[in-house]
């Protein structure tokens, strides 16, 4: 893999936890409004441009994205941005209930997405790329890193440590979930050359969550590129934000599914067509989780039920046909419920695992959904292997948690 160093664009260290904020994606643009209240420092006003108008305009709206960059420009004029001096290296660390992961932010090379060393797992739509390829385009930068998986090394392990041993540049506690974020700067140039050279020699990264800003970055990088007839292949736009994680630090989390019917079958008749490709057990009104690959919990008129797919329902040697959001789908929302599309069908919705199975208890008791089916998650091994076969997983399979915060480190592309 090609890495290397930038001058990050980032706030003072006095600013860092008022700058910051979750990535653009995971919200809608009146929780955005809403968290961004009374914080004008608030990077959704750059990455939820639409929030700064009243009413709150279309965030694709030309005025929107005018206001991205104005906000951008504003932000660096009154010094709640600043460009660091050096190209360097940094780490960003994460704690969610006493666990830590390390990432190494970097700027990755386009041509290691164009030409698939960059390996994804998930289909992207046009639209979604096309929203972020403006806005990255308009802002001439990444204003939101990449979330990477790579295959761990022990000397990276051991060069991060060496780093997060020193004082932090920042650290604080999300007041939004107590999630913690600390964040280091490696400035020591023997350290940043033996990264680049480290990096050399891994053979794949995996795009663990934010397949669009990754699709968006490399095309814009791409498009600048074919664009530049002096381009000479060093220039910044050659390369776009990400923080690399280790693949063995990650833990992925279940993404489950609730839907609005049983498809015309009444729920007795509905067990009974689930029993033909299951075996199920009773559980009764105690919240049940799915404890091994292919075992899944169904929420059904009060109770819980174990669902455990019978033996020659999948094939074990095909990486997406083992895995349970496969099984799940074939078996249970397209056989009996006739939910053929999860892109585009109206009847179901995912629910992320940081919400806990206590979300499908909720939606299901207040009549919203009719049932609830929670997922053992994958592994990120499942991840890489699917990867690494040319494979896409099936819609709403992964759910990485915690998200990196946005506004931390930014990229120009100049």
């Amino acid at each position: 893999m090609r890495i290397k160093p930038f001058k990050g664009i980032r706030p003072p260290k006095a600013l860092a936890k008022q700058v910051s904020s979750r990535p653009y994606d995971v919200l809608d643009s009146e929780e955005a409004q809403a968290e961004a209240a009374g914080n004008e420092k608030s990077l959704y006003h750059i990455i939820k441009p639409e929030i700064n108008f009243t009413p709150i305009i279309d965030e694709r709206d030309e005025r929107a994205y005018r206001s991205a960059v104005e906000q951008f420009q504003r932000f660096q004029d009154e010094g709640w941005l600043v460009q660091d001096n050096k190209e360097q290296y940094y780490v960003y660390a994460q704690t969610m209930n006493g666990r830590t992961q390390y990432g190494l932010v970097v700027a990755a090379w386009v041509e290691d997405y164009m030409e698939g060393r960059i390996k994804k797992h998930e289909l992207t739509r046009k639209d979604k790329e096309e929203d972020r390829m403006v806005h990255v385009r308009i802002n001439n930068a990444n204003i939101e890193p990449v979330f990477f998986a790579y295959p761990h090394q022990n000397e990276l392990d051991a060069i991060i440590a060496q780093v997060t041993a020193q004082q932090p540049e920042y650290d604080f506690i999300s007041d939004l979930d107590g999630f913690g974020h600390t964040f280091w700067v490696i400035s020591d140039d023997a350290l940043i050359a033996r990264i680049t050279e480290i990096f050399k020699d891994i053979p794949a990264m995996y795009i663990a969550d934010g397949h669009h800003r990754s699709a968006a970055a490399a095309l814009v990088g791409n498009e600048k590129k074919n664009l530049n007839p002096s381009h000479t292949g060093n220039e910044e736009y050659n390369y776009f934000l990400a923080v690399c994680f280790p693949d063995n630090q990650l833990k992925v989390m279940d993404y489950n599914r609730v839907v609005k019917d049983l498809n015309g079958l009444t729920e007795r008749q509905f067990l009974t067509r689930l029993s033909e490709d299951f075996m199920i057990e009773p559980k009764g009104c105690e919240i049940y989780h799915p404890n091994a690959l292919h075992n899944f919990s169904l929420y059904l008129n009060g109770e819980w039920y174990s669902l455990t797919a019978l033996p020659g329902r999948y094939k074990d040697n095909d990486p997406i046909e083992v895995l349970d959001v496969t099984i799940s789908s074939r078996l249970i929302l397209d056989n009996v419920l006739g939910i053929k599309d999860l892109r585009t069908d109206k009847r179901i919705d995912f629910v992320g695992g940081i919400r806990g199975l206590e979300e499908l208890k909720r939606r299901v008791d207040s009549g919203e959904m009719k049932a609830a089916l929670a997922l053992y998650p994958v592994t990120m091994q499942q991840i890489i292997d699917i990867a690494d076969s040319g494979n896409i997983m099936p819609p709403k399979t992964t759910w990485f948690e915690p998200k990196l915060r946005s506004g931390l480190i930014i990229h120009k592309l100049v």
